[in-house]
C-alpha cells in the first residue's frame, strides 16, 4: 500500500478531467487521491490505471485552473467509500455522498466500498414476488417483480421524470410489515428537474422513506461514473444488512454513458460504436447486476433505470446493451403523449420478462395472467385495423374489426390514461380490464378461462 503521508508533485500532463503522476509506489487501481492545490484548497481524484510507476488519475472537481508544477498528489491508500446509516432515509445527497438538503452530517453505521462486491450466482434467489407501481399499464401488463432489472426507455421531451416520481412514491410490496424504500439517483439532470423530484418527494412525504442521490448537468462529468455507485450501495445496506425491500430508480443512464465516453476519449482509449468505449456492455452489467435477491436474507433490490433515446433510437449502443442485460423494457411513446395521454406507455413492444413469475392466485388475482393475455391480443387487433383503414379506408373494415378498433380507443383512454396522482391497486387494475373487456362479445374472449368468465366478466 502507499504510504498516506508521502506526497508527490510528480505531475507530468494534465488533459481533460486526467492527471498523470510519475515515480509513484504501492499505489493500487481505484484508489483514493487528495490533489493540493497552491492556494490550500482539495480536490478528490481516482487512479483509473497503473503503467509501472506511472497513475493516471481521474480528478473530480475536473482540472480547470491547474498546472503540473503547482500541485501535489497525496494517495490515500483506500477507494471510494460511502458512509452509510439508517439516517439516510429522508435525505438529499451529492454525487461524491455529501448532504446538499441543509441538514445535518450522517453518523456512519459503517463504510462500504461503492463498487460493491460480486454476487454468487449460486446464492441469488429468483424474482417471484409481485411490486405494486399503481400503474395499470405497468401492474397489469409489464408486471415488476421484485429483485428484477426494468428499464424505462423514453425520449427527450417525454414525461419520463413525473413517471419514474410516480412511481418512487407509489410503489409497494403488497405484504403487510415489510420495510420498503427508495433509492432515488438522478444522473446530470437540470436544476429545474432536480427541483421537481425534491420538491414532488417532499409534497407527497415519499421523501420519508427515500434516500436521493442528486447530480446536476453543470456538475463534473466524473461525478456521474460515481453517483449510481453511490445509490447502489445505499440500496445494498437497506436491503441485505436491513432487510427492505429497496426499489432503486436511475435516471437518466443516457447521461451517465456519455460522461463514460468523454473519459474514453480523454484516456485516448479506441473507441466503439458511436464512440462509446467498447466497454460500455460490462460497465452497464456492473451497475444492473446489483439487482437481485440472495438466499437466506429478507431484502431485495430492484431496478428501474430510466434511459432517453438519442432520436427515439432503440439501436442507440445505450438501449441496446441495456436490452441485453436487463429483464424487458417499458417504452414511451412519443405519438401517445402528444394525443395527450399520461402515462404514454406503449404496451405492445414493452416487455417484462419475469412478469409469470409474479402474478397469479396468492400473488396478484387468479384471472391476472389471462386478463393480459386478453387485452393484449384484442389491444393488437384494434391497432392491425386502424392501419388497415388508413390504407384501405374504414369500408374494408368488417363489424369485428371496427369492434376492436372502438375497443384499442378505449384501452387508451381508459385503461392507459391515468391520473398523475391516481395510484391504483391491482384489483382496480383488473376491474377495469373487465370493463373494457365487456366491450367484445364473450365469444371473443378467447384467451380466458370460461370459469374466470362466468366470475368476473361484467354483468350487464
Amino acid at each position: 500500500m502507499a504510504s498516506i503521508s508521502k506526497e508527490y508533485r510528480t505531475v507530468t500532463q494534465i488533459a481533460g478531467p486526467l492527471m498523470f503522476v510519475e515515480g509513484v509506489e504501492g499505489v493500487t487501481y481505484g484508489e483514493l487521491a487528495d490533489i493540493k492545490l497552491q492556494n490550500g484548497s482539495l480536490r478528490r481524484g481516482r487512479v483509473l490505471e497503473i503503467n509501472g510507476d506511472k497513475a493516471m488519475v481521474q480528478v473530480f472537481e475536473g482540472t480547470s485552473g491547474l498546472s503540473p508544477q503547482d500541485v501535489k498528489v497525496k494517495f490515500l491508500a483506500k477507494g471510494m467509500e460511502l458512509g452509510v446509516s439508517l439516517d439516510m432515509l429522508g435525505r438529499v445527497f451529492d454525487g461524491s455522498g455529501r448532504p446538499i438538503d441543509d441538514g445535518p452530517s450522517i453518523i456512519p453505521e459503517k463504510y462500504l466500498n461503492v463498487n460493491g462486491n460480486p454476487v454468487n450466482p449460486y446464492v441469488r434467489d429468483y424474482p417471484n414476488e409481485f411490486i405494486q407501481t399503481g400503474i395499470s399499464t405497468i401492474d397489469l401488463l409489464n408486471t415488476l417483480v421484485r429483485g428484477q432489472k426494468l428499464p424505462l426507455f423514453s425520449g427527450s421531451g417525454l414525461p419520463h421524470s413525473r413517471l419514474a416520481a410516480q412511481i418512487a412514491r407509489q410503489a409497494t410490496v403488497l405484504k403487510t410489515g415489510e420495510k420498503f424504500a427508495v433509492v432515488f439517483a438522478a444522473i446530470g439532470i437540470t436544476f429545474e428537474e432536480a427541483e421537481f423530484f425534491v420538491a414532488d418527494f417532499r409534497r407527497t412525504g415519499a421523501i420519508e422513506r427515500s434516500v436521493v442521490f442528486i447530480n446536476l448537468a453543470d456538475d463534473p462529468p466524473i461525478e456521474r461514473i460515481a453517483l449510481p455507485r453511490m445509490a447502489l450501495t445505499a440500496a445494498e445496506y437497506l436491503a441485505f444488512e436491513k432487510g427492505m425491500h429497496v426499489l432503486v430508480i436511475m435516471t437518466d443512464l443516457t447521461n451517465y454513458c456519455e460522461a463514460l465516453r468523454e473519459i474514453s476519449a480523454a484516456r485516448r482509449e479506441v473507441p466503439g460504436r458511436r464512440g462509446y468505449p467498447g466497454y460500455l456492455y460490462t460497465d452497464l452489467a456492473t451497475l444492473y447486476e446489483r439487482a437481485g435477491r440472495i438466499k437466506g436474507k429478507t431484502g431485495s433490490i430492484t431496478q428501474i433505470p430510466v434511459l432517453t433515446m438519442p432520436e427515439d433510437d432503440k439501436t442507440h449502443p445505450v438501449p441496446d446493451l441495456t436490452g441485453y442485460i436487463t429483464e424487458g423494457q417499458i417504452i414511451i411513446n412519443r405519438g401517445l403523449n402528444a394525443r395527450g395521454i399520461y402515462p404514454p406507455v406503449d404496451v405492445l413492444p414493452s416487455l417484462s420478462r419475469l412478469k409469470d413469475k409474479g402474478i397469479g392466485a396468492g400473488k396478484t388475482r387468479e384471472d391476472h395472467a389471462d386478463v393480459m393475455n386478453q387485452l393484449y391480443s384484442a389491444y393488437a387487433r384494434g391497432k392491425n385495423a386502424k392501419e388497415l383503414a388508413v390504407v384501405l379506408g374504414e369500408s374494408a373494415l368488417s363489424d369485428a374489426d371496427i369492434l376492436f378498433v372502438k375497443f384499442a380507443d378505449a384501452f387508451e383512454d381508459k385503461f392507459v390514461r391515468q391520473g398523475e396522482d391516481e395510484n391504483r391497486t391491482i384489483e382496480e387494475s383488473l376491474s377495469i380490464g373487465w370493463d373494457l373487456l365487456a366491450m367484445i362479445p364473450r365469444n371473443e374472449l378467447k384467451r380466458i378461462r370460461d370459469a374466470f368468465i362466468e366470475k368476473y366478466y361484467p354483468k350487464k
